[in-house]
C-alpha cells in the first residue's frame, strides 16, 4: 500500500510514538485519525499536522467509544485502510512489593489499555476493511499493533506490562490467519527502549546508563525509527502475521 493512500486511525497518536507515525504518514500525502485520552496534546497535534489530521478523545479500552471513533474517522478520512495502535500504559510495580501484593484492579487496567485496547481497535478496523475495495494482492488494509522487548525479557516489576504485550505478540498469527480471508494483514512492532516523553524526566546517569546497555547503536530508539519501520510494514505486503523487533539487539536484564 502506497502511503499516499494510506487513511489510518493511530492510537496514542496524541504524542511519543503514536504521533511520529502521524507526522510520518501525513508527511507521505497520508491521511490520519488520532485516538487519544489527552484532549490539549490531540489539539496541538492535529494543529500541527493541519487538514491531513483529525483528533478523537477515545479510551481504547471501551469497546462503544472505539467503535463509534472508528466510524468517525472513516466518514472524515473517506476511508480506512490502515490501524496502528501506539496507545499503552507502563502500569509498572512488583507482584510482592513493599505494601503488599499488586492490587488486581491495577494488573486489570494494565491488561485492559494494553491487550483489550489493542483487541478493541482491530476488530473494529477490521469489520470496516472488510468492505473495502480489494487492491494488489486483494490488499484491504493493514493493522499494526505496538508490543514490546518486554514482552519477550521482561523485568522484575513489569509482570503486568510483559502480560499485556506478550498477549499483543500472541494474539498477532491468529489475527493474521483469520483475517486472510478479508484480505487484512495484522503485523507487531516491538520496539526496544526508546526516546519518548516517558523518558524526559529521567536523571542523566540514569540515560546513560540505559543508552550503554543498548549493543549498537548505543543510544536509545529515535521515535521516527520507529515510524518508519510501520511505513515499511504498511508498503510490504508481504509482511503478515509476524512481530519485528526493533531495539538496537539489546536484551533486557533482570533489573
Amino acid at each position: 500500500m502506497e502511503l499516499q493512500h494510506v487513511r489510518a486511525v493511530i492510537t496514542g497518536g496524541a504524542s511519543g510514538l503514536g504521533l511520529a507515525v502521524a507526522r510520518h504518514l501525513v508527511a507521505h500525502g497520508g491521511k490520519v485519525a488520532l485516538f487519544d485520552v489527552n484532549e490539549a496534546r490531540g489539539a496541538a497535534a492535529v494543529a500541527e499536522l493541519g487538514e491531513r489530521g483529525g483528533f478523537h478523545c477515545v479510551d481504547v479500552s471501551n469497546e462503544a467509544q472505539v467503535s463509534a471513533a472508528m466510524q468517525d474517522a472513516a466518514t472524515r478520512m473517506d476511508g480506512l485502510n490502515a490501524a496502528i495502535s501506539c496507545a499503552g500504559i507502563l502500569g509498572a510495580g512488583r507482584v510482592l512489593g513493599k505494601e503488599g501484593p499488586m492490587p488486581l484492579s491495577q494488573f486489570e487496567t494494565t491488561v485492559r489499555v494494553n491487550l483489550v485496547g489493542s483487541f478493541n481497535v482491530a476488530k473494529a478496523a477490521a469489520a470496516r476493511m472488510q468492505h473495502n475495495a480489494p487492491g494488489e494482492d486483494a490488499e484491504r488494509g493493514v493493522i499494526i499493533h505496538t508490543a514490546s522487548i518486554a514482552a519477550f525479557e521482561g523485568q522484575i516489576g513489569q509482570c503486568a506490562y510483559s502480560a499485556s504485550k506478550g498477549g499483543v505478540v500472541s494474539m498477532t498469527l491468529p489475527m493474521a490467519r483469520e483475517f486472510a480471508r478479508i484480505g487484512v494483514r495484522v503485523v507487531t512492532v516491538a520496539p526496544g527502549v526508546f526516546h519518548t516523553p516517558m523518558v524526559d524526566g529521567m536523571p542523566p546517569a540514569v540515560y546513560e546508563s540505559l543508552c550503554a546497555q543498548v549493543p549498537y547503536p548505543s543510544r536509545l530508539g529515535k521515535p521516527e525509527e520507529f515510524a518508519r519501520t510501520v511505513a515499511f510494514v504498511i508498503d510490504n505486503r508481504y509482511i503478515n502475521g509476524s512481530t519485528i523487533r526493533v531495539d538496537g539487539a539489546i536484551r533486557l536484564q533482570p533489573k
